[in-house]
């Protein structure tokens, strides 16, 4: 009998609500605080960065479901459902006897993931009057998809790249640019916060939390310009869920259900989106399922650092965040997973964690590329750097499997194609790759800038 290896659903099948996990939370994230007067945020005081319903989402901790606009839905069945796909090859290749199941991001038309959040960012900025978009980017992935859901709503799109990523990855700024977008590296020389960077370091190579305070800046003071974020907020976690309710269904037509749920961490809006609608089930029915966020070695958070509020940028423009954070002017090493490069976690993922209701685990380098290669010899598919710390957690607790001799079934997000990444891959290969590890002291002099607010 032929085994099915891809699963899909029909339009008529498509979620048509986001899943709010706050509100099934038994321990809700930490108020965000107003960085100048540290009181709780309100609504109200993200209306000058962020679109107002945005805004409303991000604090919503009661409403379990929100409803995805019908035009939004419309947009969305132009490349979802996305494929759930048995990874037979990859079994074969570790002889293991776990079940190993992918859900293929990367098939859309942007590549990655991130679309599904830069589309309803753009509707509730366009429906609400805005004319132009902001953001930061560093693989350049949420750069791309938010060029494109701006051009599909009629929006002026500026981006800040990471400047070492710009670098290592030119043909995403040309991604933008195809849409319409302009592309600036970061940090640059046309926001404030920029110019202070470069007088500091004038060799910054830029992070995630440089582009956002100069993508904050230029919001903050253009008429008609809202700020977009591309992960780490409770609002873009929300828009991600649906990955996750689509893997649910598609779980079912497989007919089984994960023991395992793992996803790449950067800020936590991929591995929010495969995980919580089946934390949901963890949180409300007490059902037993490992959820492994997969970092870079060189960035680790969740394994290494420290339950604060900080900022989610550099320059101290966002509100402070209760996350666990390396502090906010940590400079995380050059590695090619540009996506994955930011200091703190989003706040549900922190309480979550926490909580122990999640767990991090940090990736070397070296390992995700093989990991990648292995994955890309056995399925056919090159994976973004990113999604390839993922594979690699996946392959651990494969080997695990395969020690235990247990049936586990591992679940895990490809969250984007690699094929704007090739030289990262010709780096891999030529053997000029290495591994960065943080220092104790490295992480304890950033955080000393963090403020003792918890």
């Amino acid at each position: 009998m032929m085994k099915q290896k891809r699963f899909l659903l029909n339009e008529s099948e498509l979620p048509t609500h986001w899943y709010n996990i706050q509100a099934d939370m038994k321990n809700k994230p930490q108020d965000l605080l107003h960085p100048g007067t540290h009181q709780p945020i309100k609504p109200e005081d993200l209306y000058p960065i962020f679109a107002e319903e945005c805004a409303r989402q991000e604090l919503n901790q009661t409403d379990p479901w929100i409803e995805i606009p019908e035009e939004v839905l419309d947009q969305y069945k132009s490349y979802r459902s996305t494929p759930l796909v048995r990874a037979y090859g990859l079994e074969k290749v570790l002889d293991t006897p776990a079940h190993i199941y992918f859900k293929n991001e990367s098939v859309n038309p942007l590549g990655s993931h991130k679309v599904n959040s830069a589309l309803p960012q753009c509707y509730y900025c366009k429906k609400e009057g805005v004319t132009n978009v902001t953001t930061e980017t560093g693989a350049g992935q949420w750069g791309a998809a938010l060029a494109y859901a701006a051009k599909v709503f009629g929006l002026e799109c500026a981006v800040y790249q990471v400047k070492i990523s710009m670098q290592q990855k030119p043909y995403r700024s040309m991604i933008m640019r195809t849409f319409g977008a302009t592309v600036e590296g970061s940090p640059s020389m046309s926001t404030r916060a920029g110019k202070d960077l470069i007088t500091q370091n004038p060799n910054y190579s830029g992070s995630l939390g440089s582009a956002i305070s100069e993508a904050i800046e230029l919001a903050t003071t253009t008429p008609g310009c809202k700020y977009t974020l591309g992960s780490v907020l409770s609002h873009v976690s929300l828009h991600q869920t649906i990955i996750g309710l689509e893997a649910e269904k598609q779980m079912e037509m497989a007919g089984e259900y994960p023991d395992i749920v793992i996803a790449c961490f950067g800020g936590g809006s991929n591995f929010s989106g495969i995980a919580f609608p089946f934390l949901r089930h963890t949180i409300l029915e007490g059902r037993q399922t490992t959820f492994i966020a997969a970092e870079p070695e060189s960035c680790p958070k969740l394994t290494r650092g420290q339950f604060r509020y900080d900022f989610g940028d550099e320059s101290g423009y966002t509100p402070l965040l209760p996350m666990y954070t390396l502090g906010h002017n940590f400079h995380p090493a050059n590695i090619h997973a540009g996506g994955l490069r930011y200091h703190g976690a989003g706040v549900i993922v922190s309480q979550l964690l926490k909580d122990g209701l999640m767990q991090g685990t940090d990736i070397p380098q070296t390992e995700a590329f093989k990991a990648a290669l292995c994955f890309a010899r056995s399925e056919g598919i090159i994976p973004a750097p990113e999604s390839s710390h993922a594979i690699a957690a996946t392959i651990r607790e494969a080997l695990k499997a395969k020690e235990t001799g247990e049936e586990k079934v591992i679940l895990f997000n490809l969250s984007g194609h690699g094929l704007i990444d090739m030289t990262a891959y010709d780096s891999f290969i030529s053997g000029d790759l290495g591994d960065y590890k943080v220092t104790d002291d490295e992480i304890a002099k950033n955080l000393e800038a963090v403020p003792q607010l918890i």
